[in-house]
């Protein structure tokens, strides 16, 4: 593909906007291959709780948690009272003019070809992208193989090396053509899937619309020819996991830790893959590695054949039928991660850079490396040395915790370049804001998705994290992905392969979704998303112990039954539920002290218009209310002048602040993330000293609420709960 530094992929869009048919339809006609697959957008079924969020206050929310210098203005909710029926309008209009706000009052914010070009406050902005230079340095089509190595005989030891593993996973995985009635058949008929079990990961689902595949099994001993990784990578691999293997290692398996030799079984048969149980404090790092090396092994492999061709291109006779070097996709941006915060994109690229460095002499080099490190590093002075949080808070929010940004990286052998535009680049690193912004909108002129087009690998990492931002932005970038794009972009058609002609990139791309929780929004992003022709491998293991064993005060749980009639009835139903059978049972001033926990921001917002409504004694939280609105919402709950305090599980997650004067708690619904369970349960403690305290702890259920029941109370209670329609009473003593 021709790299356009000069065009901004923002005034490329705004020129085709207008155009009904893409140039891909026109060039479509002409060829006599299979008819173009009609592409297929998934509706939205389910109504996302995060709809009415502002991406840009929830990450002010999150930095100011460290230096707290708001000053003691009155208390205002950022979002006015408004009636229940006009909730889901006017929220969704909130979230999609801030997002474009965003873009738009944030200085030198204007995308030079969908690159991230940041402002800095005393140069201005940073113009990298007329640099002919870089662009002829990482340009795919002006490079060859001997130029890339320094060696003319590399291509012959490449080629003689994958003759002797004819079954390396990427050219298998690429080079398989799909016939039009397989294609048809992933498009109406259901999975069927199969059960395994793993040491290591545990229970997995194997999925797949086509003829039933291989059963998959787990490597017990890893041999890094078989792997089939890419040139520096066999070398540089075990130097940049090391960290992460003891000596509980065997000896014959100094690559992997059981964890990550598992991972890299399933990831390297390019499945989709979902695991639920990342963990900032445990796991994190080690599955961040392994989908690093995946990743760069994917993109270094596809290099390689792009410029393996250009030198064979360049040495065959003239008039010579080329048809047979098709090696690209429609724009050259294979791999897309998707990350929270941009110290997680930090330590990406960090570890992109060790896994090219094979030795102290051998360093790769690396273009605007000083500015990436200016604009994702953090300072650690900015960080009050006497703030004190969890420790999963600290391993979360660690670092730069900006949640807009989006940035290129190309890669060569030898050499990376930072703030790559992003049709020049072979990565793309970027937060859910950072792409909502740059994709937009229906009937935005300034709007670009054309570089998503012929993505191979998307990763999502810390997906339960955007369910606290604005899922909204995940769902809108999952149904841009893969498209037809609406300009060529210069690309050279001879050498795009037929599937990407065909419009079946959705077929081939691989999605790897991490998240520290199974939920049904981020279930539904896997099982209708995500099209891979190979199959999906899902982990679905259960809580054999939930949160409610972590409870350290002697407290008795009622855990209340709502009945409901099907999914869409459960918000309205647990609304009259809790004013008719819950609220009653606590106006009376000796129920004084009550929190009410709210994960949904809607329902938040209902009950604070009710509670006005009903003129009761209560004061509010959430994630918008200012640091001195925050003051004296506590301050009057403890010394009991408010006797009710609604509070949001967003702020809970965003600020992790010790509510002091708890005696009566309420679950409105159970917490997305059950560790928050025992958390709040645990609150009570630092009321007195417990001496005669009559603590109550209500929680709110449905039968839709298996999974987050199952892990606050284990499997076991979970289904005998759902089988029995009685409430059900758990005393827990502090030593369960």
């Amino acid at each position: 593909q021709s790299e356009n530094s000069d065009k901004s992929s923002a005034e490329s869009d705004s020129e085709t906007e207008v155009e009904q048919v893409s140039v891909y339809h026109k060039l479509l006609a002409t060829l006599k291959t299979s008819p173009e697959s009609e592409s297929e957008e998934e509706e939205d079924e389910s109504e996302s709780e995060e709809a009415g969020e502002s991406e840009t206050e929830m990450d002010s929310e999150g930095s100011q948690e460290a230096g707290e210098t708001d000053g003691g203005e009155e208390d205002k909710d950022d979002v006015p009272e408004q009636e229940e029926g006009s909730l889901v309008e006017g929220f969704v209009k909130c979230c999609f003019s801030t997002a474009t706000d965003s873009a738009e009052q944030t200085p030198g914010q204007e995308e030079t070809d969908g690159a991230d070009t940041s402002y800095d406050p005393k140069h201005g902005v940073i113009e990298e992208f007329t640099d002919v230079k870089h662009e002829s340095e990482f340009s795919l089509e002006t490079n060859f193989m001997e130029e890339e190595s320094g060696d003319c005989n590399a291509d012959k030891r490449d080629s003689n090396s994958s003759q002797a593993f004819p079954e390396d996973p990427f050219k298998q995985h690429m080079d398989k053509e799909l016939e039009e009635k397989e294609v048809e058949k992933m498009s109406t008929l259901p999975r069927t899937s199969s059960q395994s079990k793993w040491p290591r990961l545990g229970q997995l689902t194997f999925s797949s619309t086509l003829e039933k595949q291989k059963t998959l099994k787990a490597y017990k001993e890893v041999d890094v020819k078989q792997l089939y990784l890419h040139k520096p990578l066999e070398s540089t691999w075990p130097k940049v996991n090391k960290q992460f293997l003891s000596s509980v290692n065997k000896p014959s398996d100094p690559y992997f830790t059981p964890l990550q030799r598992e991972l890299f079984c399933i990831m390297n048969t390019y499945r989709d893959l979902f695991y639920p149980e990342r963990n900032a404090l445990t796991n994190g790092e080690e599955i961040r590695h392994v989908y690093c090396l995946h990743a760069l092994n994917h993109v270094l492999k596809a290099n390689a054949q792009v410029l393996s061709n250009n030198t064979k291109r360049r040495n065959q006779k003239p008039g010579t039928d080329s048809d047979d070097y098709r090696d690209q996709g429609l724009t050259r941006p294979k791999v897309l991660v998707i990350v929270p915060f941009r110290e997680c994109a930090l330590r990406i690229v960090h570890i992109f850079i060790s896994l090219l460095e094979v030795n102290e002499k051998r360093k790769i080099d690396v273009s605007n490396k000083k500015r990436f490190k200016g604009e994702f590093g953090s300072d650690p002075e900015e960080k009050p040395p006497n703030l004190k949080r969890p420790e999963d808070y600290e391993a979360v929010f660690a670092g730069n915790i900006d949640d807009h940004f989006r940035i290129g990286v190309a890669i060569l052998q030898k050499s990376m370049r930072l703030y790559a535009p992003f049709y020049s680049s072979d990565i793309i690193i970027a937060s859910p804001l950072g792409m909502r912004t740059v994709i937009g909108a229906e009937g935005e002129k300034k709007r670009d998705f054309d570089f998503l087009s012929s993505i191979e690998i998307l990763i999502i990492d810390q997906a339960d994290i955007y369910l606290m931002q604005n899922w909204e932005h995940v769902l809108h970038l999952m149904k841009h992905m893969n498209l037809l794009p609406l300009d060529s972009h210069g690309v050279d058609f001879s050498r795009v392969r037929m599937l990407n002609l065909n419009n079946w990139s959705k077929y081939y791309r691989q999605t790897l979704l991490f998240s520290a929780l199974q939920e049904p929004q981020i279930n539904f992003v896997f099982n209708k998303h995500c099209f891979n022709y190979v199959g999906q491998v899902a982990v679905r293991n259960v809580p054999l112990s939930g949160s409610i064993s972590h409870v350290v005060v002697q407290l008795p749980h009622v855990f209340r039954r709502l009945e409901v009639e099907n999914l869409t009835s459960v918000i309205d139903a647990r609304f009259q539920f809790f004013i008719n059978k819950v609220l009653p049972e606590y106006r009376d001033a000796i129920m004084s002290h009550t929190l009410i926990y709210v994960p949904s921001y809607f329902d938040y917002v209902r009950l604070r218009n009710y509670f006005k409504k009903e003129d009761l004694n209560f004061t509010h939280i959430c994630e918008y209310t200012k640091k001195a609105g925050v003051c004296r919402a506590r301050r009057f709950f403890l010394k009991g002048e408010k006797q009710f305090l609604l509070f949001t599980e967003r702020f809970h997650f965003y600020k992790r602040y010790t509510i002091k004067g708890i005696r009566n708690l309420i679950f409105y619904e159970l917490p997305t993330y059950c560790h928050f369970y025992s958390e709040i349960c645990n609150m009570m403690k630092a009321t007195d000293n417990g001496v005669d305290a009559t603590w109550t702890c209500t929680v709110l259920y449905s039968k839709y609420d298996a999974q987050k029941l199952a892990a606050v109370v284990g499997i076991d209670r979970t289904a005998q709960m759902l089988q029995s329609k009685k409430n059900v009473h758990l005393f827990v003593t502090g030593e369960n």
